[in-house]
């Protein structure tokens, strides 16, 4: 007796099913993840928060009334006053317009930069890899909230001068992790079956090497925000970011310092410190587990 034909009809054609985006993957585990969904929230707030600053906020962050200075909570100020009158509410809107690009740029531009190096050290390998690999040692040999307040206070008290001290100091742990990956990658049987075809060494690393090291050294960024936007507060708080009068929240917290009596002022710019570093962390905790195959359903 011969077994039943599996062949299909001369007429009936394939079905494919299309795969899932990687964006459509991440939705569907985040549904399953309350933590990062509550950093989804809080970050989507923030960012409209900032936005919309200008229509939320009653007073002009600048706009000083001496007459009610260090005034609590109240009606008319709902975080209170600082020590020259100023709306405590208002400059905290006003500080997320300052404190999150801040810290995306810093993220951003490190993260270029360590990516580009980390790869071609890793693909490269030889004295080129020593040479990147000792250099970033001797960065990461340090705390980073130390070695960047030694790059500001160099470069001296601005808002640029402590961008660009934090980049100098947040490159190294993109190029380490991206090394490590594209050492792992670049052994991968297509990776040689490319080789041997002729593809150009910059193709191979750029088009197929570098797009399979991605998805941790963006968790890594998601979660690295938080942190540079607390290490930017943080520099702030030492007097070495922006100038004094500006709304921003380290710059805020060392005002209330100095007043320790008036809790509002350091209270509020600092639960806004938290919500957001605290947002990340959740957010980038969430894409990591996503991004794992082992745990997708």
């Amino acid at each position: 007796m011969s077994s039943p034909s599996l062949a299909l009809p001369q007429d009936a054609e394939p079905v494919l099913r299309p795969q899932p985006s990687t964006w459509t993957v991440l939705g569907r585990f985040l549904r399953g993840k309350p933590l990062a969904t509550l950093g989804v929230i809080l970050f989507t707030a923030w960012v409209l928060i900032s936005l919309l600053a200008p229509v939320l906020a009653p007073y002009a962050p600048l706009e000083q009334d001496i007459a009610n200075r260090l005034q609590g909570p109240s009606e008319q100020h709902w975080f209170g006053t600082d020590q020259l009158g100023r709306d405590v509410f208002s400059r905290v809107l006003y500080g997320g317009r300052l404190s999150l690009p801040a810290g995306v740029m810093v993220v951003i531009v490190a993260g270029i930069i360590g990516t580009g190096v980390g790869a071609l050290a890793g693909f490269i390998g030889g004295w080129f890899d020593e040479l990147t690999m000792r250099a970033t040692e001797v960065f990461l040999a340090f705390p980073t909230i130390i070695l960047a307040m030694a790059v500001a206070a160099a470069l001296g008290p601005s808002l640029i001068n402590a961008i660009v001290a934090m980049v100098v100091v947040w490159w190294p742990n993109y190029a380490r992790v991206v090394r490590s990956l594209v050492l792992g990658v670049k052994s991968q049987e297509f990776v040689e079956a490319a080789r041997a075809l002729g593809v150009p060494h910059g193709r191979i690393l750029w088009r197929t090497v570098l797009p399979n090291c991605l998805a941790p050294a963006v968790v890594l960024a998601t979660i690295d925000l938080g942190n540079a936007i607390l290490v930017f507060a943080g520099l702030s708080f030492l007097g070495l970011g922006p100038e004094p009068s500006t709304p921003e929240w380290g710059r805020m917290v060392a005002d209330g310092i100095a007043y320790f009596d008036q809790w509002w002022m350091a209270a509020f710019p600092g639960l806004a410190i938290f919500t957001v570093v605290i947002a990340f962390n959740f957010l980038g905790d969430g894409i990591r587990d996503a991004l794992d195959p082992r745990l997708r359903k």
